[in-house]
């Protein structure tokens, strides 16, 4: 098929990787403009970009896509369809009835759950038991449309957002490949009604611990927010990201370090870290961490 590709992070470079191995004709490109980043504050181009650029593919990024010039060079494509993965513009409808078979999305949910932003932090926050990939017709609506095709995967005990993200992305491109080989036999599945929840966008202020929760819910905390943007806490007036943990046993005052293998007491319950990172320095596993900064029993996190 003839396919304009829309998406801007990481998460999207295995999708298109996918679609050209698979065979078809990606006839644009289309991302997030380059942004200035690191120390020198240069522009850097999205993943995607970067990776489209390698391929030799014709990349565009517009800043919107409301201009009537910019949706002309859109419907100038001509493609067959579009395939949308984590792009970061809203597709005005002029933009989604110019393909032939209009524009499909890849979202990492079970829709209706965690329609939006941060599907993969919420569902991992939330405790869900599982997750997966849904490939989407688009609509107006904020991931409102029909579901094509979908797929189911549990969530790991000890998973983190980082780890979860990175088979989300893999099962999306494999997922998409299977659905445009099938497209013309699906039906779509208008989503119910019932349970619809949001996965609104990760705020700073959700990143800081608070010990006196029950052990599960920083476990799920520390794990939603690894490693971006990372939860936190301080010991001895240092910020140091928590990065991965289990549950663990134990009581006392939370915040209170119960042990030297860093099980950590909360409101109910005790967690241990895995891994954690002090500010400026790397992420290490908890011994290696415990040799530059050590922890001592009955220290308390604040």
């Amino acid at each position: 098929m003839r396919v304009i590709f829309m998406g801007s992070p990481e998460f999207s470079v295995p999708v298109l990787d996918a679609l050209v191995e698979a065979g078809h004709e990606i006839a644009a490109v289309y991302c997030q403009p380059p942004r200035p980043a690191g120390r020198g504050k240069k522009d850097r181009p999205t993943p995607v970009q970067a990776r489209a650029e390698a391929l030799g593919l014709p990349v565009r990024h517009p800043t919107s896509l409301k201009d009537p010039g910019a949706q002309e060079a859109f419907a100038d494509v001509k493609a067959d369809i579009a395939v949308v993965v984590a792009y970061g513009l809203l597709l005005p409808q002029a933009v989604l009835d110019a393909p032939r078979h209009g524009c499909v999305n890849i979202h990492a949910s079970l829709l209706p759950r965690w329609r939006g932003a941060a599907p993969i932090h919420r569902a991992i926050m939330a405790g869900d038991a599982e997750t997966g990939v849904c490939i989407m017709q688009m609509e107006a609506g904020l991931d409102t449309g029909p579901v094509l095709w979908r797929e189911a995967t549990p969530i790991g005990a000890e998973e983190t957002t980082g780890q979860l993200h990175d088979r989300l992305s893999e099962m999306g491109a494999r997922l998409i490949v299977e659905a445009l080989e099938r497209l013309e036999t699906l039906t779509p599945e208008p989503q119910p009604q019932e349970g619809v929840t949001y996965a609104a966008k990760i705020e700073k202020a959700e990143a800081r611990i608070d010990w006196a929760w029950r052990a599960e819910e920083v476990d799920r905390q520390i794990r939603g927010l690894s490693p971006f943007p990372g939860a936190w806490c301080e010991a001895d007036g240092q910020r140091i990201k928590l990065l991965a943990s289990r549950m663990a046993q134990g009581c006392g005052a939370p915040g209170q370090i119960l042990d030297e293998a860093l099980n950590v007491a909360c409101g109910r319950g005790a967690v241990r870290l895995l891994r954690l990172q002090r500010a400026g320095g790397k992420a290490q596993d908890a011994q290696e961490f415990l040799r530059g900064m050590p922890l001592l029993k009955g220290t308390r996190l604040t």
